[in-house]
This record gives structure tokens, C-alpha cells and sequence, in this order.
């Protein structure tokens, strides 16, 4: 079993940046990949990113490419979100899973609750 601890989401202007970070318990964190999807109201959950096991792969959503940049600490047990050049649109409840490395939500077994990430001047 896993457990997710999403923190650091808060509100920040138009370009400014946030780190969230992910802490995980539960001694099978390091084998498995870690994404960060987002849900804005109204909207379908949307896959960020994702990294995987070992770190030698990453993936990014189109609209973030560039701008954010997933990593994680097997050793701290821990995921990590650094996110840049924020855009309003890119305001959403922000979750990290645990899973298979994909960009599809259903291969997530492991769910955090969210934190509230609000872009606006």
C-alpha cells in the first residue's frame, strides 16, 4: 500500500512559479512511476506529467512542456511538480498518483487528495 501527501499548492500570479511536492509512505513507492494530474471545475481530470521508477524517463502534457518539470526522491520517498511561467489556465486541484508509466489515470492506483493550485493577478 501507498499512501500520497500532496502539499505546496497555493495562489501566485500570472508567471510566477510553485513547487508541489508528494510525500509517500508505504516501502513500495520506488517501484512504481508517479504522475501529477490536474482538475480544473467543470472539467475531466487531465493528466501533467509523469516520471518513472528510476527517473530515466519523463512525459509531459502538451500544454505544460517546457514549463513544468517532474522529479522525484526514491530515498525521501517523495514526487515533486516544479512549475513555471504559470498561466491562469493552469488552475486546477493538482494530484499525484502511483502506478504504471502512462498517461492514463485508470493505470493510477494510488491517489493523493489534491492541492489547490489558483493562477490569478
Amino acid at each position: 500500500q501507498v499512501q500520497l501527501v500532496e502539499s505546496g499548492g497555493g495562489l501566485v500570479r500570472p508567471g510566477g512559479s510553485l513547487r508541489l511536492s508528494c510525500a509517500a509512505s508505504g516501502s513500495t513507492f520506488s517501484t512504481y512511476a508517479v504522475a501529477w494530474f490536474r482538475q480544473a471545475p467543470e472539467k475531466e481530470r487531465e493528466f501533467v506529467a509523469a516520471i518513472n521508477y528510476n527517473s530515466d524517463y519523463t512525459y509531459y502534457s502538451d500544454s505544460v512542456k517546457g514549463r513544468f518539470t517532474i522529479s522525484r526522491d526514491n530515498v525521501r520517498n517523495a514526487g515533486y511538480l516544479q512549475m513555471s511561467a504559470l498561466k491562469p489556465e493552469d488552475t486546477a486541484l493538482y494530484f499525484c498518483a502511483a502506478g504504471m508509466f502512462t498517461r492514463r489515470p485508470q493505470y493510477y492506483h494510488y491517489w493523493g487528495q489534491g492541492t489547490q493550485v489558483t493562477v490569478s493577478a
